[in-house]
């Protein structure tokens, strides 16, 4: 029986794996953005292990959209809230360290249009938050195809 509900526009969550765990992961990011006297600045965050600089990212969430799941991943890992785009700006890889087994992953970065920053979030005490602006964010990061993603970025594209 179909629901006469008008269906929402959007994206939809997306189902990566049935069954087992595949070769390739697959994680979702928050190119988290806001805008000072003009100009755009982007909220890095360090790593947990190596202390480096990077954009928020984690795992899908089960009946989350991928934007949905950058923007929980956004709060959780730089203590910020906005308004998520579903519109995924650019993909990029890493190899994550799995024990003996490293882990090749595709991460699809979404934008994240910062609202409200948070003095305490839950990994405050684990990360470093910084707001920097978009070309000096870009040099910031260590993979050369985020690194173009973050470069590029325009918001004023994301409503057209």
């Amino acid at each position: 029986m179909k629901s006469n509900k008008p269906r929402k526009r959007g994206q939809l969550p997306i189902k990566l794996r049935v069954g087992g765990k595949t070769d390739v992961r697959t994680q979702f990011s928050a190119l988290c953005y806001r805008v000072v006297d003009g100009k755009i600045e982007v909220c890095l965050v360090t790593s947990r292990g190596s202390g480096r600089w990077i954009l928020p990212k984690g795992w899908p969430m089960h009946k989350h959209t991928p934007a949905k799941a950058a923007a929980k991943e956004a709060w959780e890992e730089a203590g910020v809230k906005g308004k998520a785009y579903d519109r995924c700006l650019g993909v990029y890889s890493y190899v994550k360290p799995v024990s003996e087994n490293p882990a090749p992953v595709v991460v699809m970065v979404y934008p994240v249009e910062v609202q409200e920053i948070a003095k305490k979030w839950p990994e405050h005490k684990q990360r470093k938050r910084k707001w920097v602006p978009l070309k000096k964010a870009a040099k910031k990061l260590t993979e050369p195809e985020l690194r173009r993603i973050v470069s590029t970025f325009d918001p004023a594209k994301l409503t057209g």
